[in-house]
């Protein structure tokens, strides 16, 4: 029994997973969004707001965490310059996952996770339309008239 383990096995041993993780983090960063099972998105998501966090602190502390992470310069120039000053008054919720039907070859749900493209975006509320029935407003004017 796995009581109380976190994360997801992906059927490789934990080396394996740490490297995917990294790639999946660095791409994510380089390119904005990416393609991948929903699974592996919802583990990556971890990773890419743990570094915008870091990010956001901006120390040389967090600067040498995320290099330890990052595979490139390229990620890591843009983590700590336009992810950093995206989302300074953002706090948390920093990804999002949208899902993208199934693949093909073996019907795995796919997902783009992908940044925000603001940090202070915010879903806009629908408005609720309420429709009348025709019948209850017959039946009004009807009692309205034998009223009368």
């Amino acid at each position: 029994m796995r009581h109380n383990i976190d994360g997801r096995k992906f059927n490789m041993d934990g080396s394996q997973r740490k490297a995917m993780y990294r790639n999946m983090a660095d791409s994510l960063i380089r390119y904005g969004r990416i393609l991948t099972t929903s699974e592996r998105a919802k583990e990556v998501r971890k990773l890419a707001e743990r570094l915008i966090s870091l990010a956001k602190k901006g120390d040389l502390h967090a600067k040498r965490k995320a290099l330890s992470i990052l595979r490139t310069k390229d990620a890591f120039v843009k983590l700590f310059g336009e992810y950093a000053e995206r989302f300074k008054s953002r706090n948390g919720g920093y990804t999002r996952i949208i899902k993208a039907g199934l693949r093909h070859g073996d019907s795995a749900q796919l997902a783009y996770i992908e940044y925000l493209a603001d940090g202070t975006e915010k879903k806009a509320a629908k408005k609720r339309r309420r429709r009348r029935s025709k019948k209850s407003g017959a039946g009004q004017e009807a009692a309205q008239d034998s009223a009368e």
